[in-house]
């Protein structure tokens, strides 16, 4: 059973996620939050698996909020549910340190799969919002010179990618690219399962929370960037 909690301003919309969750056997919600103030002290008080996040909210929003979960090293992870015209927030709240992100029109069973994905310690993003997510969060990383050189800490000096095998560095960067552990094991001829291995040695190593966390040093340290070949 996966305990969940709503956060959302508006009181039709945490009706409509509420009752979509009771009908599920496998989830329970434990609480509902209409800002992102009530949604740390409740995160606090009930320590749900998973946080349905909204982030446009009065007072707090749940950027901070999500900030404010992770820094007390609460157990629940938060899950964020997005619109496209909030693109702009989405590198602040993947630095909160948010385990996914998911339209609010999700098709029912695409909200729970990400419910469980994220409960389970994986990361999740809708597909459609992939690109743009990618996309915003790279246009906040710093720019290349003007002679060329790159402005990004070269990544072989970073003690985070020296700690890594050749191969465990190739993982890092497909992760950053948004590939799929089946599009890494068709990529680079390996496995599922050694991937999954892979991927779990590199979050460790690099001290990533989850995959998005390593999406994003991967792009700090200039691995990954928007519309490259790889992709």
């Amino acid at each position: 059973m996966t305990t969940v909690l709503i956060v959302d301003d508006q009181p039709l919309q945490r009706l409509g996620f509420r009752m979509l969750l009771e009908a599920n056997p496998d989830t329970e919600v434990v609480g509902e939050a209409a800002h992102g103030g009530e949604a740390v002290r409740m995160a606090a008080e009930l320590r749900p698996d998973v946080i349905l996040m909204d982030v446009r909210m009065p007072g707090m929003d749940g950027i901070e909020a999500t900030r404010r979960v992770v820094a007390a090293g609460d157990r629940s992870r938060v899950l964020i549910l997005t619109t496209f015209d909030l693109d702009e927030y989405a590198h602040e709240a993947l630095r909160a340190g948010a385990s996914g992100f998911l339209l609010k029109d999700a098709h029912p069973e695409e909200l729970l799969a990400g419910i469980r994905a994220v409960a389970s310690g994986d990361a999740v993003i809708a597909p459609a919002l992939t690109r743009r997510l990618l996309d915003a969060y790279a246009q906040h990383l710093p720019k290349s010179s003007p002679e060329g050189s790159s402005a990004v800490v070269p990544a072989t000096d970073d003690p985070r990618i020296r700690s890594l095998t050749e191969r465990e560095r190739e993982i890092l960067v497909a992760i950053g690219q948004g590939w799929t552990n089946g599009e890494i094991a068709e990529r680079l001829f390996l496995s599922e399962s050694t991937v999954k291995t892979h991927v779990g040695r590199v979050l460790a190593k690099v001290g990533a929370r989850d995959r998005i966390q390593a999406v994003i040093l991967a792009y700090d340290l200039g691995l990954a960037r928007p519309n490259s070949p790889d992709q």
